[in-house]
């Protein structure tokens, strides 16, 4: 949205009896914070008390038609979520100001990505406006849900004060009393001193009315502000008389620390009395006995918390054309089927607007397949209730255009079932995303999700993702390596799937630790199916003896290449980086050096020159003293970019065990990007200095 814009938000979703707004900024030094304020306001633009005020120290409406939930770390910065049930607003509010504001000689201008989103009861975001000329205002109004006639609609705002919060309070019809003693001699920590300052500008009083209010220290914290009779200080000038007691504002408790739903990025200290103590589980996973109890318990512990965190349940069903509505989960469900009735591991149900969205779920865990026949089961079930999809989930990876089951579809049918594939790797990988990136608002919520995860990745739980390369890959290595293996043998094509999965899956958990986008990149040509590509993929295995995938990550400098050659038993992760516009070559290879000083000393770096087959290269242990070994020696050749690359030793069994190629790639590619790549992100774009005036 653009400044001063408007939009309806039934237009935007059918879900918005309640909506959820988010403000966000950044802050270049790590330090700067900003606190959120809501206001209701009657038809005259003013609020109706000192109760419609809210703010961290009441953060609750009585009503339920204000909660603020608190602040929730982001990539860069934090996002303050405010949710608002616009059913309970009472008819005489006509407009929410939802504001932010800074302490001391704090400003706006000093963040970055100033930002207030938009989302519906189910977290799907529904618009966003960034402010973008915040400048030296202490005081924002981000934006504003209002009534017009029988529907809420929002404003884009972004409007600033100069004279901070007490400024917009006083636009607002809130007194502000500018006479505030100081309540305490005593340097403040800074939190205290936040807590202090915002609880005594905004000091609500009617002093006309009555000049010597006192309000007992009882009264309920859920209060804005607590109102107590204080002496004025008294001016240097002024005879020295009794001095008059004037209202003024203190914080009804001391500030706590910032809220944050996220994991802690330190180890809790133990109270166990030694480390064979486990600790209680939610969801416990030593019961477990056979392949049919972890299914079960697998089915449960998953469509459980997909109904109880929303915004989870939304991500995974919303790529299978699930609306976004109120859910309910069922498990081991009995559905008849001819003479025998069939139970299905379990049910979703979606329901919005009076309308409902089924799905029936099939699991597996370990290394299961799933049945065909069972899977048809589920579809001609699925068909003749008019449910809309079968769900299978599964240690297995699906590749595009490759199911993995193969069922019949009477097209003679209506009504159409589909039938979609989720891997557990795919659910642990969004579960990482809201924990440790972009939270759920709440903290119960974020425990629950926590623990799914801690479940998933239990040992016990066959839970893991992809984990086997499959029959065919030591006979294929063994071919490789003996050179007997012919182009056209099905155990290479075998390998060429198993390694996509395998690629796949390694985007997800390095996507999940990032929390940025990971993708497999696939470079064929345009038209090329995706039976015909892998085919080719396979020949070239037979003739090279090697594997080589390319993943795109958002804000990497370039694409991240890793290659297994079966013939030496080594794994290559690499990345090329692109030569600067500007500068000297040797300024160059120097740059690249300091940036690089953290990573491992075995780090292969080459200067790639064009037209050239390859320069100058060496371990980053032999370059660190004499960067200019990476120039060549040709003045006249001309340096394209630099080639990183770290080699390590793949291992031998097809499985995820210590010594498995699973596992050798998935600590390849994690190792390259946490030691490597991330020295070579691009830094935070500088500010631009002023321009100084013309002389005359």
């Amino acid at each position: 949205m653009t400044k001063g814009s408007n939009v309806a938000l039934t237009a935007l979703s059918e879900d918005v009896g309640s909506v959820i707004v988010s403000l966000g900024w950044v802050s270049p030094t790590g330090e700067g914070d900003a606190d959120v304020s809501v206001l209701l306001l009657d038809t005259n633009g003013k609020v109706r008390s000192d109760a419609d005020f809210y703010f961290y120290n009441n953060p609750v409406a009585a009503d339920g038609s204000v909660q603020l939930l608190g602040k929730t770390p982001t990539e860069d910065g934090n996002e303050d979520r405010i949710c608002f049930d616009l059913t309970a607003v009472p008819p005489e509010v006509d407009r929410i100001v939802v504001a932010a504001s800074r302490y001391g000689e704090a400003r706006f201008g000093e963040l970055d990505a100033l930002q207030v989103r938009l989302a519906d009861a189910a977290g799907d975001s529904l618009l966003r406006f960034a402010i973008d000329d915040a400048a030296e205002v202490s005081a924002i109004i981000f934006g504003e849900v209002y009534r017009r006639g029988e529907e809420w609609k929002f404003r884009a705002v972004g409007q600033g004060y100069d004279t901070g919060l007490a400024g917009l309070a006083t636009d607002f019809g809130v007194d502000i009393d500018d006479d505030a003693a100081e309540s305490e001699t005593e340097p403040e920590s800074p939190g205290e001193e936040e807590a202090r300052s915002t609880a005594e500008t905004l000091a609500v009083v009617n002093s006309s009315s009555q000049p010597d209010l006192t309000v007992p220290s009882t009264t309920p914290a859920t209060a804005p502000a607590t109102l107590e009779a204080v002496p004025a200080p008294r001016r240097p000038d002024t005879a020295e008389t009794e001095p008059t007691r004037q209202p003024a504002v203190r914080a009804s408790r001391p500030r706590t620390a910032k809220k944050k739903v996220a994991l802690p990025k330190v180890t809790r200290t133990s109270l166990a009395e030694n480390d064979s103590w486990r600790p209680a589980r939610l969801f416990p996973v030593s019961a477990l006995k056979n392949d049919r109890e972890r299914e079960t318990r697998a089915t449960s512990v998953l469509l459980s918390v997909m109904a109880q965190v929303p915004r989870f349940g939304r991500r995974l069903t919303a790529a299978f054309g699930a609306p976004s509505g109120r859910m309910e989960t069922f498990t081991e469900v009995s559905l008849p089927h001819g003479d025998t009735p069939r139970r299905p591991d379990g049910v979703i149900r979606i329901e919005r607007a009076g309308k409902l969205w089924t799905a029936l779920v099939e699991t597996k865990t370990n290394g299961n397949p799933l049945k065909a026949d069972q899977v048809q089961a589920y579809m001609d079930i699925a068909a003749r209730r008019g449910y809309e999809a079968v769900i299978t989930v599964s240690n297995d990876v699906a590749l595009e255009g490759s199911p993995l089951v193969d069922v019949k579809i009477d097209r003679r049918r209506k009504h159409k079932v589909a039938l979609w594939h989720l891997s557990w790797a795919e659910v642990a990988y969004q579960a990482q995303l809201l924990i440790r990136h972009e939270g759920v608002g709440n903290a119960a919520r974020t425990w629950l999700l926590e623990e799914l995860l801690e479940y998933l990745q239990h040992e016990n739980s066959g839970c893991h993702g992809f984990q086997n390369m499959g029959s065919a890959w030591v006979p294929v290595r063994n071919g490789i390596s003996d050179e007997t293996l012919c182009q056209g043998d099905p155990r290479s094509l075998e390998v060429i799937e198993s390694w996509e999965r395998l690629i796949r899956q390694v985007c997800l958990r390095l996507g999940g630790e990032l929390g940025q986008k990971v993708l497999p990149v696939q470079r064929a040509r345009r038209g090329t199916d995706h039976g015909t590509r892998r085919v080719q993929l396979a020949d070239q295995l037979c003739l090279e003896g090697r594997l080589q995938a390319e993943l795109r990550v958002e804000q990497a400098p370039g694409v991240l290449t890793i290659g297994a050659d079966l013939r030496t038993g080594k794994l290559r992760t690499s990345v090329e980086i692109p030569a600067p516009e500007q500068g000297y070559p040797l300024s160059w290879a120097k740059r690249l050096v300091r940036r690089l000083a953290e990573a491992p000393a075995d780090l292969h770096v080459e200067t790639l020159l064009e037209g050239e087959p390859g320069g100058p290269r060496g371990t980053l242990e032999r370059l660190r003293p004499e960067p200019a070994d990476l120039l060549p020696k040709n003045s006249a050749a001309r340096i394209s970019g630099f080639r990183l690359s770290l080699f390590k030793g793949m291992g031998s069994s097809r499985g995820n065990t210590e010594s498995g190629f699973i596992r050798s790639v998935d600590e390849a590619v994690h190792r390259f990007y946490t030691t490597v790549v991330v020295h070579l992100d691009q830094p935070a774009p500088r500010r631009a200095a002023p321009r100084e005036p013309a002389r005359t």
